[in-house]
Order: C-alpha cells, then sequence, then structure tokens
C-alpha cells in the first residue's frame, strides 16, 4: 500500500486533507478542457487509488465557475484529424481507461459542477458515483455535434442506467445540454446547490462517507459496477461473499460494541 496525500501532478490540481482527495482541473480561462497529458495523468491517479491507504473519497471539483469544457480543440482535436486508424484508436482507448479507472479505484467520487460539463467534462460527471451541481450547471454530451457517435467512454452503456434509455437516447442522438433542474428531476444529479456552497457541501458528503468503514465501502464500489453484467443469483451470491469478508473486519467489530454502548462507531478502514 502506498500515501498519495502528497502527489503532486503536473496537469491538475490536486489537494488532499483527512482522508479526502480534491482534483480540479487547472486551465479556468478555458473552461478547463483536457490534453492528452491530463487523461493520461488522471488515469493513471485513479489507478493508483486503490492502493492508497491515506485516500478515502475523492471530490472531483470545478475551477473558476466552470468543470470541464471537454477535450481541448486545439491540443486535442486537431491533431486527431491527422491521426491514422492505429493512432486513434490509441486514443480512443487511453480516454476509455480513465472511466475503467475511476470505476475501479475503489474509493467514491462525488463530482461537484458548476457551469459547463461537457463531452469528456460530462462523461467524467458520469463516472463518478455521486453527483452535485449548481443550479447554472449544463451538461452535455456534445458527441454528435461534432460528428462522432454518443457512444463515447462508456456513455451508451452508464448514461441509459442512469437517467433511463429514452433520456439518454435523446442526449446522445443530438448532443443538446442537460439543464441542472431537468438533471435532478431524472437522477442525475444528487443534488443542487448555490455555487458558493456547492463545493462545501460536495466536501461535506465526501467527510461522511472518509468517516464511515472505508473498507466496506471500497466493496460496496466495486460490487455496485461488477453487478451490472451479473444474473441475480450471482449479484446475490456476489454480495454474500463480499458481506461475509467485511463481517472479518475490526470496523464490524467497532460497530457491534459501539450500539452495545450505545455510542457512535467510529471507524478505522480495517
Amino acid at each position: 500500500m502506498t500515501d498519495m496525500a502528497g502527489l503532486s501532478p503536473k496537469h491538475f490540481q490536486w489537494q488532499a486533507s483527512e482522508g479526502i482527495a480534491t482534483i480540479r482541473l487547472n486551465r479556468p480561462d478555458r473552461k478547463n478542457p483536457l490534453t492528452f497529458d491530463s487523461y493520461a495523468e488522471l488515469r493513471d491517479t485513479f489507478r493508483a487509488l486503490p492502493y492508497a491507504d491515506d485516500i478515502h473519497a475523492v471530490v472531483f471539483a470545478s475551477n473558476g465557475g466552470n468543470f470541464c469544457s471537454g477535450g481541448d480543440v486545439h491540443d486535442i482535436i486537431g491533431p486527431l484529424v491527422q491521426m491514422d486508424m492505429k493512432g486513434l484508436l490509441a486514443f480512443t482507448r487511453m480516454t476509455g481507461d480513465l472511466v475503467k479507472a475511476m470505476l475501479h479505484c475503489q474509493k467514491p467520487i462525488i463530482a461537484a459542477v458548476d457551469g459547463v460539463a461537457v463531452g469528456a467534462g460530462a462523461i467524467i460527471t458520469m463516472a463518478s458515483d455521486m453527483r452535485l451541481a449548481t443550479p447554472e450547471a449544463k451538461c452535455a454530451f456534445l458527441f454528435n455535434r461534432v460528428g462522432l457517435a454518443g457512444c463515447d467512454m462508456g456513455a451508451c452503456a452508464m448514461l441509459p442506467r442512469i437517467i433511463g434509455q429514452g433520456r439518454a437516447s435523446e442526449l446522445l442522438y443530438t448532443g443538446r445540454a442537460m439543464n441542472a433542474d431537468e438533471g435532478l428531476a431524472w437522477g442525475y444529479w444528487n443534488a443542487l446547490h448555490p455555487a458558493e456552497t456547492l463545493e462545501a457541501e460536495a466536501m461535506k458528503l465526501a467527510g461522511r462517507i472518509a468517516s464511515g468503514p472505508t473498507f466496506a465501502n471500497g466493496i460496496t464500489k466495486t460490487q455496485i459496477n461488477q453487478e451490472w453484467n451479473m444474473s441475480l443469483d450471482q449479484a446475490i451470491e456476489a454480495e454474500a461473499q463480499a458481506q461475509a469478508i467485511c463481517m472479518q473486519t475490526k470496523d464490524f467489530e467497532r460497530a457491534f460494541h459501539a450500539f452495545v454502548a450505545k455510542e457512535k462507531p467510529v471507524f478505522a478502514g480495517d
């Protein structure tokens, strides 16, 4: 296992305190677009998180009033037009690997979205476990509007599971923005908060998670994602095994003793 609180990435901002890591893209003057380098560094960071003992939750925050404007037009879109098929496939696999890394990082991820979250920015919110937004937030899976299919980075698999097949189809076929009220009504956003309190609310939620049984939280995240591809019988058996593992933890024992003593349990993640 390793510690990641002191991580110093080159292509995005990283802060860590009390078990919570905060990530934000750092090009607010351009609404925080992604580049080849930031994609790769984000992927590698999320890949390392399963082995981090000191990080228990992640807040992917906005910066300068916006979340992420997707792939940078000059740094990504322009070069893609010039690439051969092998290069293009390497790129699309790499972007998909970011989503895989987020799904498999074993840490709950909270997206705190202000302003625009479009293209790959929308995908990052989709791949997060929980999503908070401001009333001004606009989320668009706009691949169709730039001549591409809506099936990008897992959108056709994941978005219908969150908001339903018909609503997801509309967004993916038209590329239009989902406004904050729609997203809340459809279950995409967990809650809406004013811009001035958005990050504080995200940190409060992350703090509640980080103070919980963090080993068990990792199991929960793993099961939520793995059970997409299981029958009900398989899922029930997988959960039986997963819960038996959690019953071996000291946190489970702590919770029992705290209940008997009529106290609130203090979890330690072991």
